[in-house]
């Protein structure tokens, strides 16, 4: 383990481990129950009319399967990003990806509507602060996998 993370777990635990390891395993998510924490260290990106209102509106959509399967192969060539559960049935995916010097850990869920329209939430374990790292990621993906369905 390199020295910063080391250091960083004696205050932050999930710093000091590698992978989703460190946190626990999340179940299924009803994304139309996120309750949004008062500080600014989340990001949500999902269609319009979608409560709660998102930071970026997707615009991304298609068949369902056909728009998860964009979602997980993207996310499989991310670096310092890691599975931390699959709920396939449901077309929800979760992640945990990881700052490359600190090791600080963020959450980032995928979920793809019956309707093929796709949801994301990224959002900090640690801080209150994300100085935009969630938002930026989830404006990247959503432009990545957007970029991919309109090649098939």
């Amino acid at each position: 383990m390199r020295l910063l993370p080391m250091l960083l777990s004696l205050v932050y635990p999930a710093c000091g481990s590698d992978g989703a390891a460190g946190l626990p395993v999340p179940g299924p998510m009803d994304m139309r129950r996120i309750e949004r924490p008062a500080s600014p260290n989340t990001a949500l990106a999902a269609p319009s009319g979608f409560a709660p209102a998102p930071d970026i509106v997707t615009s991304v959509s298609g068949d369902p399967d056909v728009v998860y399967a964009a979602v997980r192969r993207f996310a499989a060539g991310q670096d310092h990003l890691f599975l931390h559960a699959a709920f396939d049935d449901r077309r929800q995916v979760h992640f945990v990806a990881r700052t490359p010097t600190a090791n600080f850990p963020d959450l980032v869920t995928a979920q793809v509507t019956p309707e093929g329209g796709l949801i994301l939430w990224s959002r900090s374990v640690y801080g209150r602060s994300d100085f935009g790292v969630n938002r930026a990621r989830l404006d990247a993906w959503v432009a990545a996998i957007g970029r991919e369905l309109s090649r098939n």
